[in-house]
């Protein structure tokens, strides 16, 4: 496929699956979006209208199985993530499939054997922060071993503002699962437990929701890393993460120079520059170089970055955090053992 165009279709038109046809559409080179499917029928005769040559297929699955599409870029809701991704699998399509991979640690592992019983590496998984250049960095400079020892990680995940459908459950599930990743990523192995606290909730929470939360992860090898995800903060959207290692430290994300604050004088948060409010902002070069890393590893027959193991992996690290949340006690981890998986 080196020497055509791969034709990709999107499942899920919302504000995911929207900016990504953009992406595609736009800023994607060696591919063409061919054809969207979304439940609101409406919605995705007008994103498809907005493209020439973009067809609104009213069934997902219809979509999977049309023979002039090449790939799939799953952007739906988690809980048809598994019918979706299994229909991918099965017709042989390379798939990017936005987190989470399933709704559950069992439907996610049923993916797993799924793709390793078709003998084919089809599946990666949308945690778009490894491929962030500064996380990219980070990474790189963890690896060399000029600071020695990763022992610490602290990450920062704070967004403007959530529907008060995000419950504090969400949090976890769809939040706090991308620092679940960028440890599993950076240290290069598994969380072997999970403790969630509940700190006195923000006035501006959700009646019932706990938001922030705080976590803690101790990683296989005793490392430990906190987590902040604070969901409403009310000021913008901000993501870092401070790797403590023997030799130094290093930070991705920071973006001043001098003391940061985000006390704004109106209703947008300032540090010198604007804090932005939309994770899409912060993480535009992120989900090009994503879309534009799969495209390439697609039309080579490969697949980069995150796999089905690792979504597997996050959606497991997810329901311990729930639990944990639900108790406050620590929760271990229980994933399978990859090399003996079947």
């Amino acid at each position: 496929m080196t020497d055509q165009e791969l034709r990709v279709g999107i499942i899920g038109v919302g504000l995911m699956g929207a900016d990504h046809a953009e992406r595609l559409a736009h800023r994607t080179s060696g591919a063409r979006l061919v054809a969207v499917s979304d439940p609101d029928t409406a919605r995705a005769g007008g994103l498809a209208g907005r493209f020439d040559g973009v067809r609104a297929v009213t069934d997902p699955l219809a979509l999977v199985g049309d023979g002039e599409v090449d790939a799939v870029l799953i952007a739906s809701p988690g809980f048809v993530h598994e019918e979706q991704v299994l229909a991918c699998l099965e017709a042989g399509k390379p798939v990017l499939c936005e987190k989470p991979l399933t709704m559950d640690g069992a439907s996610s592992l049923r993916l797993v054997r799924a793709e390793r019983e078709g003998g084919r590496a089809l599946v990666q998984l949308g945690f778009m922060r490894r491929f962030d250049p500064e996380y990219a960095r980070l990474k790189a400079l963890l690896d060399s071993g000029r600071l020695g020892r990763l022992l610490l990680l602290h990450n920062i995940h704070r967004n403007k503002d959530v529907p008060d459908s995000f419950r504090s459950e969400m949090i976890v599930r769809d939040s706090l699962v991308h620092e679940v990743d960028v440890s599993r990523f950076l240290f290069g192995e598994e969380i072997a437990e999970v403790t969630v606290y509940s700190p006195t909730p923000t006035s501006a929470a959700a009646e019932g929701v706990i938001d922030p939360q705080v976590s803690v992860f101790r990683m296989a090898s005793g490392a430990v890393v906190t987590n902040e995800v604070f969901v409403r903060n009310q000021v913008g959207y901000e993501v870092r993460c401070e790797a403590v290692c023997e030799r130094g430290s290093a930070i991705a994300g920071r973006p001043w120079g001098d003391l940061y604050t985000t006390a704004g004088s109106g209703d947008e948060g300032v540090w010198g520059g604007m804090v932005p409010t939309d994770f899409r902002d912060r993480f535009a070069l992120a989900y090009d170089i994503e879309v534009q890393a799969w495209v390439d590893a697609t039309r080579r027959g490969e697949v980069v970055g995150p796999t089905a193991w690792d979504g597997y992996a996050a959606t497991v690290v997810c329901e311990a955090g729930m639990a944990s949340l639900a108790t406050g006690a620590p929760v271990a981890v229980d994933i399978v053992d990859q090399e003996t998986l079947t």
